[in-house]
This record gives C-alpha cells, sequence and structure tokens, in this order.
C-alpha cells in the first residue's frame, strides 16, 4: 500500500491542485493523509511520518505541497520500480548532482519532470529539463542524485523508520536538502523517478530573502563536514563566506525570476497579437466586410484625390 501526505495551509489551493493529482495518482486502498498547518513544514511533514507509520503493509509514503499535481496515473508503480532496490531511502521527480547548498538547482540537473505554471500576465507554464520528451537533452537521465526537489518526495519504510525534519532549521527553506544529506549519511540513496507533475506557483520565486539566506547559512554550518573544506581562516570568515554565498544564491534565484516574467511577458504579448491577428481575418471574412468592400476602394480613391 502507498499512502499519499500532504500539508494544507490554504484549501483552496489543496482542492485545486494537489487533490485532484492525489486521486489520479493513489490506488484504492491508497490512504490520504491531510495534515493542517503546524506551524513549519518541517513539523508538519514529521506528524504526517507519524501518521503514516501507523499504517500496515505501508509500502511508502508519498508527500506532495498543496500547490503540486500529480498528473501520473502510472506513479505508483513508477514509485515501487524505484524503491525495488532496498538501498533508495528517498524519490524524487526533479534531482541533481553535484549540490552543496539548498540551492540544488545550482548542482548538475539529471532530471525535472514538472512544469513551472503560474497565472500572472494572463497565465502560462515554463517547462523543466524533462518535460518535453523532444527537447530533453541527452544527458538527462533517471537514477541516483544528490538531492531532490521536495514539492515531491516519496519515502521508504526504512526512511520513514530513520529520517525526521530537523525542525531547527528554520519554517521552510532547505528542508528537502536537509532529508536528501541525512539520508545518504544513513547509506540510503536518494533517486528520480519519471512521476510527471505541474507546480502551480507563482513567477515570485522566493517571497522572503532573507529567511532563504539564514536558512542557507544553518545548513551550511550543519553539513560542512559533509564536503571537503574549501576555504581557510577563523569561524568569523566562515559565517562571512557562508552569508555571502547564501546572498549570491539568492540574487541569482531573484535574477532568475525576473528572466521568467521577461519570458511570461513575451509569451502574452504573443498570445495578444495572435488573438488580434485572428480577430482581424475572420472580420474580413465576414459578409458585411465584403458587402462594403466597394465603399473602402471609393474612400480610399477619394482620399487620394
Amino acid at each position: 500500500m502507498i499512502a499519499f501526505g500532504c500539508a494544507i495551509t490554504d484549501p483552496e489551493i489543496y482542492e485545486r491542485c494537489a487533490e485532484p493529482g492525489i486521486d489520479l495518482a493513489r490506488e484504492s486502498d491508497s490512504p490520504v493523509l491531510a495534515q493542517g498547518t503546524a506551524g513549519s513544514i518541517f513539523r508538519n511533514y514529521n506528524l504526517i511520518i507519524d501518521r503514516a507509520l501507523e499504517l500496515p503493509d505501508l509500502e511508502a509514503l508519498v508527500i506532495v505541497h498543496q500547490d503540486a499535481e500529480i498528473i501520473d496515473s502510472d506513479a505508483c508503480r513508477k514509485l515501487r520500480t524505484a524503491f525495488a532496490d532496498p538501498g533508495v531511502g528517498l524519490v524524487g521527480c526533479a534531482g541533481a548532482l553535484g549540490v552543496r547548498s539548498i540551492a540544488w538547482w545550482e548542482g548538475s540537473v539529471t532530471w525535472a519532470a514538472f512544469t513551472h505554471r503560474y497565472e500572472e500576465l494572463g497565465g502560462g507554464e515554463i517547462p523543466s529539463l524533462s518535460w518535453v520528451a523532444d527537447e530533453t537533452p541527452s544527458y538527462a537521465s533517471l537514477g541516483e542524485v544528490d538531492t531532490v526537489d521536495g514539492f515531491v518526495l516519496g519515502f521508504s519504510p526504512r526512511a520513514l523508520r530513520e529520517l525526521r525534519f530537523d525542525e531547527s532549521l528554520g519554517r521552510f527553506h532547505g528542508y528537502d536538502y536537509d532529508i536528501c544529506l541525512q539520508a545518504r549519511s544513513r547509506g540510503m540513496k536518494v533517486v528520480t523517478a519519471d512521476i510527471r507533475t505541474i507546480h502551480h506557483h507563482s513567477l515570485e520565486l522566493i517571497t522572503d530573502p532573507e529567511a532563504w539566506i539564514v536558512a542557507h547559512v544553518r545548513l551550511a554550518e550543519k553539513w560542512k563536514d559533509a564536503f571537503p573544506d574549501d576555504g581557510a581562516g577563523n569561524e568569523d570568515w566562515r559565517g562571512r563566506a557562508r552569508r555571502a554565498e547564501a546572498e549570491a544564491a539568492v540574487a541569482r534565484l531573484l535574477g532568475g525570476r525576473e528572466v521568467l516574467v521577461r519570458e511570461a511577458t513575451a509569451a502574452r504579448d504573443e498570445r495578444r497579437i495572435e488573438a488580434a491577428e485572428s480577430e482581424l481575418e475572420e472580420i474580413r471574412g465576414s459578409l458585411s466586410w465584403r458587402l462594403t468592400a466597394s465603399l473602402r476602394r471609393l474612400r480610399h480613391a477619394m482620399r487620394r484625390r
């Protein structure tokens, strides 16, 4: 039996996005663990894990964000395939190698089976690396990664027993990076699976840069021994360096947001031009346009005189 969980802070978003996706992906005996907000996402997810551990015959737990919509009816089969390897602890639909911070996308992204759908500027979507099959690069592949994006996150029974989200780290940022490093430190693999998902998300990628920076620094300090030392100096130097690294990463993230806005604006303007051209073509094909053609030619000739 595969269970699904979701932490809900906005019931309308959950009912519009996560709920129909879970209904599509789940099997007839799949329980849905909907968790009302209890503070941070770390706390909410720990409560969902505790509830899942009480379920008999549990094969896996999949936790999704309330704004993530799974559109893959074959999701459970793909999860079972991924967890067939007893060494796998966590499964996501997007992940990367060479990750050294909570900015996982700055590593080498190997798979990203989702599209970012937004409502601003008339709406639209931005496909990720492996969303469009014909445009997926040759280097993209499923398999083991350093970390996955946590908006869709599958847990094996062993991972549920041994791992917990670190509630001391903050309210939201970095929870997925931390849990992936926890899994790997315990000898569990973190892998990607081709579970197609729509992430309904604003073009505003980050609303609180300072909170993101603080989480970046805290996690860099927590996991400093997991990576080779790349500098020297006292603790003050290290703290300043980590904050500078976090500020640079958030600046790149905010810069990426501007690129998304420009692309979304261009897409909106293109839709408007196409609509105007279609409307004009419809007018030119109408009976009234044909009947008044001689009058327009006469008016044009008079203007020329």
